[in-house]
């Protein structure tokens, strides 16, 4: 075997990991999600969506923690892990948006937890040869009350039949998601500040 084969086998080996794999299943899960929430009213299509959302959501933990504890963890999965759960979410609220399910008031809930994530992304693009921005602790509570207020509004009007209520706990978890959410955006500005401008400096 050639040297130059050994590398290229090797990547394609940490490509098809387990963890990368689950990456890619969350990614994949995207689209699916989208097309099944496109008809509102159609309760089993609503129980379906909820139940890749759900899937994709367990993925999410899984992939980061079996890379952890395999020593997977490899600059391919860093890469696609976060970019598989913006895409997830934004896709989710965009189409609830689109077919009403979020409205009024819950739709800037909506809007507050996209335009975070696209500030987040760029702070970190923009701090990447600088420093690290770490996940805080807050940050992960953060993803998780958004997963599950996701998950009550993604049942929607077929949740509502089998939980009275189950949209307005949704929209309150929804709430609650993007308020942590500014809280966390403006702790990772916080942080970022003193590296501003450091470029000019220089």
């Amino acid at each position: 075997m050639t040297e130059t084969a050994l590398p290229r086998r090797r990547r394609l080996r940490h490509a098809l990991a387990l963890p990368n794999l689950l990456t890619y299943g969350r990614l994949a899960a995207v689209p699916v999600v989208a097309v099944l929430l496109q008809s509102p009213t159609e309760h089993w299509m609503r129980w379906t969506a909820l139940g890749v959302f759900t899937v994709a959501g367990v993925t999410d933990f899984l992939d980061g923690y079996l890379a952890r504890i395999w020593k997977q963890q490899s600059p391919l999965g860093q890469m696609l892990d976060p970019i598989a759960d913006k895409l997830l979410v934004a896709t989710t609220l965009l189409v609830l948006a689109s077919n009403q399910t979020l409205d009024d008031w819950t739709l800037w809930a909506a809007i507050i937890i996209l335009c975070r994530e696209i500030l987040v992304s760029g702070l970190r693009e923009y701090l990447a040869e600088k420093a690290t921005l770490p996940v805080s602790a807050l940050a992960k509570w953060k993803t998780t009350v958004q997963m599950i207020a996701l998950g009550f509004v993604i049942a929607g009007p077929a949740g509502e039949a089998v939980l009275p209520g189950a949209m307005r706990i949704g929209a309150t978890l929804l709430w609650l998601a993007a308020a942590l959410t500014l809280y966390t955006a403006v702790d990772y500005l916080i942080s970022g500040w003193p590296h501003f401008g450091e470029d000019e400096e220089a």
